[in-house]
């Protein structure tokens, strides 16, 4: 674990100097090679980059895995992991399922027309898990689930093979319970670009939505536009804020928790106290020099004056993940306005959420929760307006449309306008 204490130099100041440490040594990522091999050579490119990136020993000799493989692997996983599955499926469903309005809304116009709003689901949903030398069902979930709630009809999972060629079982499980109608054997950057411009055995989707390294990120901006993506979910963050009585040992194995997930995700820790910020720092480095798949991953320590202006810094760095180990958490909550998702309470870890709490664990990150929010159904919904104008309100709203439109310089759209006077 990599500490370093910044001092407190306002919220803003102090978010954008720990933000700038901790991607100061990020390489830099170039995806446009891959891309042209994609465009340009379709399925034979996919198995060549496959076998290139993934690392497989055993040759792919197709993309797509069968439907009866994918039956199968429910009866493969050990039972209790499926139970756990189909709890964490129950749950992330019956929140996405929340989100959900079908209700047209139809707003009247005081000239007599009117614009009805409604909600309709897109086509096609690619959704990413990450995978290779280990398996992510947790990530096939939070993709899959709030896709089926919003109503998509064909939904594509893409997640790379292992060193045997093949998609791990809980992975594939965890298709199965999600009703994933087909699944394709990619990984990486390639697998974006399959998703969004298709091949010889791929139909493009409308969204690609899922979680992913560098390379996934920098391959979902480039095909931004040409379909619709979730978000540029970068490293995965964890901002503490400990009170008082916070226990360092569980907040120690909250951050070291996060750090799993390799050297480059942001941690932050913020308290009123030096004496809780020593406590946190010697436990988290104890607890993660005693945890060999814990990453060294930088960890930041701030003394806040106040518990409010720790709030502050947390809405101007805007974390991934924002814990709360204070007494009043659920009112400190209500303050919170840009991190992806807020944890209150001491009981209320990071990872409950990220596998069965029921909340979405695909979530901004790099300060992205100014603007965004978790994965939710939302993302493969659109909305239509359906405008109707009666000729009372076309006679009444024409004269001003003729002005706009040749104050514009389009005198042509006054006119259609005008001639239904």
């Amino acid at each position: 674990m990599r500490v370093r204490r910044f001092e407190w130099d306002g919220a803003g100041n102090t978010a954008n100097a720990i933000r700038a440490w901790t991607v100061a040594d990020r390489p830099v990522v170039d995806v446009d090679p891959i891309e042209r091999e994609v465009r340009e050579g379709g399925d034979a490119a996919l198995l060549e980059l496959t076998a290139r990136f993934d690392a497989t020993e055993r040759p792919l000799d197709a993309l797509r895995v069968g439907l009866s493989d994918i039956a199968r692997a429910l009866t493969e996983i050990d039972p209790g992991v499926r139970n756990s599955l189909e709890l964490a499926v129950a749950n992330v469903r019956a929140v996405a399922e929340a989100q959900i309005d079908n209700e047209a809304r139809r707003v009247d116009l005081p000239q007599g027309q009117n614009v009805t709003l409604r909600s309709v689901p897109v086509s096609a949903a690619g959704i990413y898990a990450p995978g290779g030398r280990a398996a992510y069902p947790s990530s096939v979930l939070m993709g899959a689930i709030p896709a089926r709630a919003a109503g998509v009809n064909r939904l594509v999972l893409a997640t790379p093979p292992g060193p045997d060629g093949r998609i791990a079982s809980l992975v594939l499980a965890a298709a199965a319970l999600c009703d994933i109608d087909e699944v394709y054997a990619i990984g990486g950057a390639q697998a974006i670009f399959a998703l969004a411009y298709g091949s010889e055995s791929i139909v493009p989707v409308d969204v690609v939505a899922g979680p992913g390294n560098a390379w996934v990120r920098e391959a979902k901006r480039k095909v931004s536009g040409t379909v619709g993506i979730d978000s540029l979910a970068g490293p995965s963050e964890l901002m503490v804020i400990a009170g008082h009585d916070s226990d360092p040992s569980w907040a120690a194995l909250d951050l070291c928790a996060q750090a799993e997930h390799g050297a480059e995700g942001p941690l932050l820790a913020a308290a009123v106290e030096d004496a809780m910020l020593d406590s946190l720092a010697a436990a988290t480095e104890s607890a993660a020099a005693e945890r060999p798949g814990v990453g060294d991953a930088p960890l930041a320590l701030v003394r806040v004056p106040d518990t409010s202006d720790a709030i502050d810094l947390a809405n101007a760095y805007a974390p991934e993940h924002l814990e709360l180990l204070e007494e009043d958490a659920v009112l400190l909550a209500d303050r919170v306005v840009t991190a992806g998702c807020v944890f209150a309470g001491r009981y209320s870890a990071t990872a409950f959420g990220d596998y069965v709490a029921g909340s979405n664990h695909v979530l901004p990150t790099g300060g992205a929760g100014r603007f965004s929010g978790p994965l939710g159904p939302g993302i493969f919904r659109r909305k239509i307006a359906t405008v109707e104008v009666p000729a009372d309100a076309a006679a009444k709203l024409a004269p001003h449309v003729d002005a706009l439109a040749r104050a514009e310089g389009f005198p042509v759209h006054g006119e259609s306008a005008m001639i239904r006077r």
